[in-house]
This record gives C-alpha cells, sequence and structure tokens, in this order.
C-alpha cells in the first residue's frame, strides 16, 4: 500500500487515518511521540501513529509497519501484540512510555482498545512492587560499586558506574509513584508538569544531580542522591531489598566506612 504525502504533517496525518479507519481490518489507531506532549513539537517533529490491526483479518496496512517519513511514522501491529507491547519482561518493554500520553483516534472494538492503551499508562500496584525491589537492587549495586572504585583510587571507573546508576535511580523514582519512566527526551517536561512528589525530585532539584552524575560521578553527589531514595524506598516498605546489602550500605551513606573489598 502506498502513502501519499501531503502538503503538511497534518494533511498526511489526515489522509492517511481517513483511508486506514476506511480499512476493516483496522481495530484502533493510538497517536504518541511529541505531538502529544504539548510545547515539545518542532518543525521537524512527525506524527507517531500507531496502527492495530484485527488478529482475525490482517489489514493490507501491515506491510507498512516501521514506515517512517518526514511526516509521519507507523508502528502496525496485530492487537495480540498491541496487549503486550511495551510490557515488563518484553523484548518491546522499552516502547511502554510511548503510550502514557497516547491519544486514541480509533477503536473499532467497543473500548477494547481504549482499555488495553489505560493499562499502559500507570504501572499496576504489584507491577509497581517488583519493578521498584528490581531496579533498586540495581541502583544500589551500581552506585555501590562507583564509590568502590573512588575509594580505591580508580575515579575514572567510578564515573563510568556513576553514570550508569543513573537510570536505575530514575526508574525507582518514577515505580514508586506508580508511573512510567519517560524516554530522556520527556524527563524535564515530566518533572515540571507532574512532580514526583517532594521537592527535592522536582526539575530544578533533580536535574542538576542527573548531570552531575554523569558529567563527573561526583561521590558526595551520589551519596546524597541514596540518602534520598533510601528514605522513600523504606517509606514505601522496600527494607527488604535495601536490608539485604547489611553494612556494605555504609559506603553508600558515609565515606571512610568498611565494606567487603
Amino acid at each position: 500500500m502506498h502513502i501519499v504525502l501531503g502538503d503538511t504533517p497534518e494533511d498526511t496525518l489526515a489522509a492517511f487515518t481517513a483511508r486506514a479507519a476506511a480499512d476493516p481490518g483496522v481495530a484502533g489507531l493510538v497517536l504518541s511521540g511529541s505531538r502529544v506532549h504539548a510545547g515539545m513539537p518542532t518543525v521537524h517533529s512527525d506524527y507517531d501513529l500507531h496502527v492495530i490491526v484485527r488478529d482475525e483479518t490482517p489489514a493490507a496496512l501491515t506491510e507498512l509497519d516501521r514506515f517512517r517519513s518526514a511526516h509521519l511514522d507507523l508502528v502496525v501491529i496485530t492487537l495480540a501484540e498491541f496487549r503486550t507491547r511495551g510490557m515488563p519482561g518484553r523484548p518491546d518493554s522499552f516502547a511502554r512510555y510511548s503510550y502514557v500520553h497516547a491519544e486514541l483516534l480509533l477503536d473499532r472494538l467497543d473500548g477494547t482498545v481504549a482499555r488495553i492503551l489505560d493499562e499502559k499508562r500507570t504501572l499496576g500496584a504489584e507491577e509497581a512492587r517488583a519493578a521498584v525491589d528490581g531496579w533498586l537492587d540495581a541502583y544500589v549495586n551500581q552506585t555501590y560499586r562507583s564509590l568502590k572504585s573512588y575509594r580505591d583510587g580508580r575515579p575514572a571507573m567510578g564515573h563510568l558506574d556513576a553514570a550508569e546508576s543513573v537510570p536505575y535511580a530514575l526508574e525507582v523514582l518514577f515505580a514508586l509513584h506508580r508511573r512510567v519512566r519517560p524516554y530522556n527526551k520527556y524527563l524535564q517536561w515530566e518533572l515540571e508538569r507532574s512532580p514526583l512528589g517532594e521537592r527535592r525530585w522536582d526539575a530544578e532539584r533533580l536535574l542538576p544531580v542527573v548531570r552531575r552524575l554523569l558529567a563527573g560521578g561526583d561521590p558526595h553527589t551520589q551519596r546524597a542522591l541514596f540518602a534520598g531514595i533510601e528514605e522513600a524506598a523504606r517509606a514505601a516498605g522496600h527494607h527488604e531489598v535495601l536490608d539485604s546489602w547489611g553494612t556494605d550500605l555504609n559506603l553508600l551513606r558515609h565515606p571512610g566506612h568498611p565494606s567487603r573489598p
């Protein structure tokens, strides 16, 4: 199936959605990307459109999966694939955030597409708890490795581990609020519009911490961040993961404390 590009991205989107809506094999249309984040689109922004086709009647549109142009970026998936896309344990779990602020343009299944989409927008209670436990352990591990390298006179290696700890820290902070960690492009946008509770996690305070860790791995900054995350995690009942580290946590709390070599 050939896509005709209009004079503008809006023209192309309107023409394509009309054509897709006329195809009985199309079950739903979901718009995502920068266009659904107020203030984020630029003159270079295209429209990211997810086309959900019926499982039993594959649409002719299937051949257009991964089509990309200056106006339109397509993901074409079956309803069954849409149910699991972006969910935990999946190789495409990275796609979860693309649905958080997505707009539903078409639902031919009496609300089924809308319900699946809404399930992807936030973390379920059990999902969030498991996510915090997993990411918290990874964050502590990476920070511990970093501070050991600084202690042992290997600052370059400590810096690398500090940089790698940042994504884990962000995963923990967002999961504590049952939120999907945003792509880095939208991190400031999320923090400014929907802060993570305390002021220490707003854009004005958290982003400079992230930049310092990425720029140099500063041990003092690492310990300050850990103190805040430990407090928040314990308040939410995640003692077991932290306590499993025993006295090794002392290295993350204060310099000079003994820990395993």
